[in-house]
């Protein structure tokens, strides 16, 4: 077996004499770049900077129509031609009297109000928010997301009924106003 090891050794000394007696690679510089590979990353830049542009052009129109507008009564009737069947929050307050439902099929229809201008609101849903009472002792802030209809009816897809805040309640029981959705201790409590 001694022969084998001897063997082997020698094909090892061999082998590293060959490898030192072949010159080194050659030692090139990261820094010093051919034309040909400038004009590749010139390039690649330039279709990264043109996929940029389209995609962010891309979002930029893919959203147009999707932005909400909101607008108070007044302001959206005054803007009617320019959004109409665009999707639109409106903010008004409850007509009191307007709440009317519906069953067949199930439907609000209501009309809300600032500063003097009126809009009737359709609602083709069957639930709406507790908050969303026609109280004729006190006023309902009302919210509803939607478009505007042709006919001038505002068709909503949501409605939200803001709630007076604790403060707002104060002031509003020492002008003898009734508390909605209150009971007696409760009222007695603000």
């Amino acid at each position: 077996m001694s022969d084998v090891d001897d063997e082997l050794a020698k094909a090892l000394a061999d082998s590293e004499a060959t490898a030192r007696a072949e010159d080194p690679l050659p030692v090139t510089h990261a820094a010093s770049t051919t034309p040909s590979s400038t004009k590749r990353s010139i390039g690649l830049l330039v279709s990264l900077l043109v996929m940029g542009g389209g995609i962010l052009t891309l979002v930029m129109t893919s959203f147009e129509k999707a932005a909400v507008y909101s607008r108070g009564v007044d302001e959206l009737v005054k803007e009617k031609v320019k959004l109409e069947g665009r999707n639109v929050r409106v903010e008004g307050v409850l007509v009191k009297g307007s709440l009317k439902k519906r069953d067949q099929p199930c439907e609000y229809r209501f009309t809300i109000e600032k500063k003097g201008v009126q809009l009737p609101v359709r609602y083709a849903q069957c639930i709406v928010p507790d908050t969303f009472r026609d109280n004729p002792d006190m006023d309902v802030a009302v919210t509803a997301e939607g478009s505007l209809a042709k006919t001038g009816e505002f068709e909503a897809t949501m409605i939200m009924a803001k709630c007076p805040s604790k403060y707002e309640m104060q002031e509003r029981a020492k002008k003898g106003e009734k508390i909605p959705h209150a009971s007696a201790s409760q009222a007695a409590n603000y």
